[in-house]
């Protein structure tokens, strides 16, 4: 035989009953205990008129201890069954009075009456299990529950809106008494009944019925909702995806349709037990939850963060002009590591600095000025200009964007410029026109020095190249080395590998069309007191622009001025050259030691200086630019020419 599910807890009380008093009173506390009833709240003030031991006239003496209600036990279950307020206080004793009034009004003999029906007969407006007992029997209370057995049906309500039904027959219900409704029978006081219209009470009992419990598991399998397919899970709360302008936000969490069999069936049973009509899954809180909820603090936590990530801007500064970097942008580089921490994704943010460095870099970018002759010229080829360091910017970048703080800065540069607004090359800078072989130095905007040069031999293929150069730095009393020589010179200003402007005190002319046959091997030459002012103006970084100018070409050459003599401990200088002749002279390669960096100045007499240390460079011979190298049209072309940073001497041709 299947097993049988029964219920042994006594009545459940929810609106008022009776209960005993007096000395009667502990007796009855310790039955309810005893016989594990739960009964609603007691506290029938208005009946100790009722205590005094006959009761009203014709009240026998042995049912005096029914005149007081007992304490509540601590079994107390509520139900869903209305509850009244016993009569407290004022009220009590107002019901009291009533009752007390129709006694001694002569209506004694006629309320004893009243009380001998209610000795076998539930009182008036008395419910058990929400049906209507009052003055009824008990066999035709327990009559009354079992037709209600025997048409049961329980109605399943699922979240998803769906219904199934569980029918009595199926899970073999059907109705087994024990002493319950003779126990709230025997409790009540018959003298009492009057109060009873005022007060009414509900009973809820769980013990008058059974189940075939196999029969009701293979119903529970049975039914849709039970099928794993058609349950959804539960779906955590989140963070939405970003929108422009708002940002992020929680989305909250959707239940799901996936259910706990173990909670189910626990209340399901609860539901036959108590023969109650509906059961909802959902207010029965059988469904799983999800494990994240909208209220959760992890999660306001990071939505805090991200949207104060996604609401910070980073505002470049490129002089005049402003780039910002915002949350529109920002957002997509947002990730999780994998401790769940947020994190940058560093190849979008390098991505964007190289968008930065495309737009803003003019390093190696064509240049336009005007010439000292009044043409204005297009400029190509040289490194000279504003660069971004994009490795560092990408560090900086991220760093300020995990700060969670809006930033107001430049980029961080790997080589500067003179300006951001017009030409970037300022107005201090070296002009050299090797057409013309010609130099001229603006300082400030103003001339503050020009003069006939000497640049690369055409004729051995080591002409200077054009192009706008950052100055690499200055020395003095530097060694240009050659391969079997070596030369001191007093000024020495590198501004394109080993190619720079120095003193040639060997040279006894200067300009014109020397540098055809017997030019340097790159370097542009000067006249000694020439490289000296230049030398003590110019800083490392400043431009030095070189172009060829057709039309600008002059026929004859400057002599050299006069020469300081050396000072004694110093190294005289290389005898001077004689003027140009059809023979090249051997001069020497300009290839002198490096400064500890960038600008500095090292005063070490030739033949001391550190370079001597160095080995001899390779000297590689630069090809001869054609004489119309540039446009005198502005051109808008990329970059041209080699490209070096500052601080890269490395081997090229020399003076």
């Amino acid at each position: 035989m299947a097993d049988e599910s029964r219920m042994t807890e006594r009545p459940k009380e929810t609106g008022h009953g009776p209960f005993p008093s007096g000395s009667g009173e502990a007796a009855g506390s310790r039955e309810a205990v005893r016989r594990g009833v739960s009964r609603g709240k007691a506290g029938r003030k208005g009946r100790e008129s009722m205590a005094s031991g006959t009761g009203p006239a014709g009240a026998p003496a042995d049912r005096k201890e029914y005149t007081k209600e007992a304490s509540m036990p601590d079994t107390e279950k509520k139900t869903g069954a209305k509850s009244h307020k016993r009569p407290a206080g004022k009220k009590a004793g107002i019901a009291a009075a009533c009752i007390a009034a129709a006694v001694l009004a002569g209506g004694g003999g006629a309320y004893a009456y009243m009380a001998q029906q209610y000795r076998e007969a539930f009182f008036p407006n008395t419910s058990i299990n929400g049906l209507d007992a009052s003055g009824k029997t008990m066999d035709e209370v327990k009559s009354m529950i079992a037709s209600e057995i025997e048409g049961y049906t329980l109605t399943i309500e699922t979240g998803d809106g769906r219904t199934e039904q569980i029918t009595g027959s199926e899970i073999g219900l059907r109705p087994e008494f024990d002493d319950s409704l003779d126990w709230i029978l025997q409790t009540q006081n018959p003298y009492a009944w009057l109060d009873y219209q005022l007060n009414p009470a509900s009973y809820s009992i769980d013990a008058m019925v059974v189940y075939d419990e196999e029969a009701l598991d293979k119903r529970i399998a049975s039914l849709s909702c039970m099928d794993p397919s058609q349950m959804r899970p539960a779906v955590d709360a989140s963070i939405s995806e970003y929108t422009p302008g708002q940002g992020y936000r929680i989305i909250p969490e959707e239940p799901g349709t996936e259910i706990d069999g173990a909670a189910f069936k626990e209340a399901l049973e609860e539901a036959v037990r108590g023969l109650k009509s509906r059961l909802s899954l959902s207010e029965a809180g059988v469904y799983r939850e999800a494990a994240v909820r909208r209220d959760s603090p992890e999660l306001s936590e990071r939505l805090e963060a991200l949207n104060r990530y996604a609401k910070m801007e980073i505002n470049y500064q490129f002089g005049s002009r402003t780039e910002t970097l915002g949350g529109d942008r920002i957002h997509e580089w947002l990730t999780t590591d994998e401790a769940g921490n947020l994190a940058v994704n560093e190849e979008m943010a390098a991505a964007y600095v190289a968008e930065l460095a495309a737009e803003y870099n003019t390093s190696s970018k064509a240049k336009t000025i005007r010439t000292s002759s009044g043409a204005e010229l297009t400029v190509k080829g040289g490194t000279y200009g504003w660069r971004i360091n994009q490795a560092e910017e990408t560090k900086q970048l991220i760093a300020d964007i995990l700060s969670g703080e809006s930033q107001t800065r430049e980029p961080v540069y790997g080589q500067r410029a003179a300006s951001r607004d017009g030409n970037d090359y300022g107005n201090t800078y070296v002009e050299i026109n090797l057409t013309a072989q010609h130099l001229y130095m603006y300082k400030d905007g103003k001339l503050l020095v020009e003069s006939d040069f000497v640049s690369g031999n055409l004729a051995r293929g080591w002409g200077t190249p054009a192009g706008a150069y950052p100055l690499t730095y200055k020395q003095r009393n530097a060694v240009l080395k050659g391969e079997n020589y070596r030369t001191p010179v007093d000024y020495w200003m590198p501004f394109n590998g080993g190619i720079g402007m120095h003193d040639a005190k060997w040279r006894g002319a200067f300009g014109g069309s020397i540098y055809r046959t017997n030019g340097s091997h790159g370097c542009i030459n000067l006249p000694h007191s020439v490289a000296k002012t230049i030398y003590e103006n110019i800083q490392a970084g400043m431009p030095v622009i070189c172009y060829n100018l057709s039309g600008t070409e002059r026929a004859g050459s400057t002599p050299a001025p006069a020469v300081p003599a050396p000072p004694a401990e110093t190294q005289p200088a290389a005898p001077e050259q004689p003027p140009v002749t059809e023979t090249q002279p051997s001069a020497p390669a300009e290839t002198p030691a490096q400064p500890a960096g960038p600008g500095s100045e090292t005063p070490t007499p030739g033949e001391t200086a550190p370079a001597e240390t160095q080995p001899a460079p390779t000297e590689a011979p630069v090809p001869a630019p054609p004489e119309a190298g540039q446009t005198e049209t502005p051109a808008e072309g990329g970059p041209a020419g080699p490209g070096s940073d500052p601080g890269n001497t490395g081997g090229g041709p020399g003076a």
